[in-house]
């Protein structure tokens, strides 16, 4: 009991570091990016997060849609792979900044195929506003720590071969990439879970739901202060049209 005590204080502690990672961040002069320790909570979506979804995706411009879906998705095709999302057998992930907005997410797709059920697919975007900041980076360890913990060995990214920011995330992870054409196939193979990736993963949902809670506290109380505010100016502005 002692020994297995011990192992889950370990587990713990290398989580609490784990999710403490440097990540770049622009000097506020405008000067050169630098590397600050930074937790960055990353939320596990459900269905009742199928319209906010759709509200993200919508919102990448023309090439960044080209290169999150391989092709020139419009409108109409991002609604219909929003709402054909399986979230029972898929996992989706999601980074919000402090209104709510949903900035950057990414798609973990299980395979339906029995023969390949030990494999998953990756997906990632992160909207204009919030690119240099490593949130891709980030999403895909975590997308790796979630399939590791349900038993996949071989995680897959498919995109084109211009899509050097994802690629780069791949090779730096130990991915094979293969490129055909204007295509390109990068395969990463895994370990095995372990607890440390199990105590990790329990560590990041319980801060990324605090995380959440606590901006949509504070949502609510700036809403409900602007509220308050205006009418405050309305009561005052009533009171100099009758003192005229």
């Amino acid at each position: 009991m002692i020994a297995t005590t011990k192992d889950w204080l370990k587990a713990s502690w290398d989580a609490s570091k784990y999710m403490l990672r440097p990540m770049n961040g622009r000097a506020p002069s405008g000067g050169p990016s630098v590397s600050t320790p930074v937790m960055v909570p990353i939320r596990s979506l459900g269905p009742s997060y199928r319209e906010r979804i759709t509200a993200h995706l919508l919102q990448l411009e023309p090439a960044d849609r080209y290169l999150r879906f391989g092709y020139a998705a419009n409108d109409e095709q991002i609604r219909r792979y929003a709402d054909q999302l399986d979230f029972e057998r898929d996992e989706i992930f999601g980074i919000y900044n402090r209104r709510l907005e949903l900035i950057a997410m990414a798609h973990l797709a299980f395979s339906e195929h029995p023969e390949h059920k030990h494999c998953a697919e990756f997906g990632v975007s992160v909207l204009k506003q919030a690119r240099g900041r490593g949130f891709g980076a980030r999403l895909f360890e975590r997308a790796v720590m979630h399939a590791r913990n349900e038993g996949v060995n071989m995680l897959f990214i498919h995109a084109l071969s211009e899509n050097t920011a994802m690629l780069k995330i791949a090779r730096n992870a130990g991915a094979t990439v293969r490129r055909d054409g204007s295509e390109s196939e990068a395969y990463l193979q895994l370990p095995p879970a372990s607890l440390d990736t199990r105590v990790a993963e329990l560590v990041e949902q319980q801060f990324a739901e605090v995380d959440y809670q606590l901006k949509k506290q504070a949502k609510q109380f700036w809403s409900f202060l602007a509220g308050v505010q205006e009418v405050r100016s309305g009561v005052r502005n009533a009171r100099h049209q009758s003192a005229e």
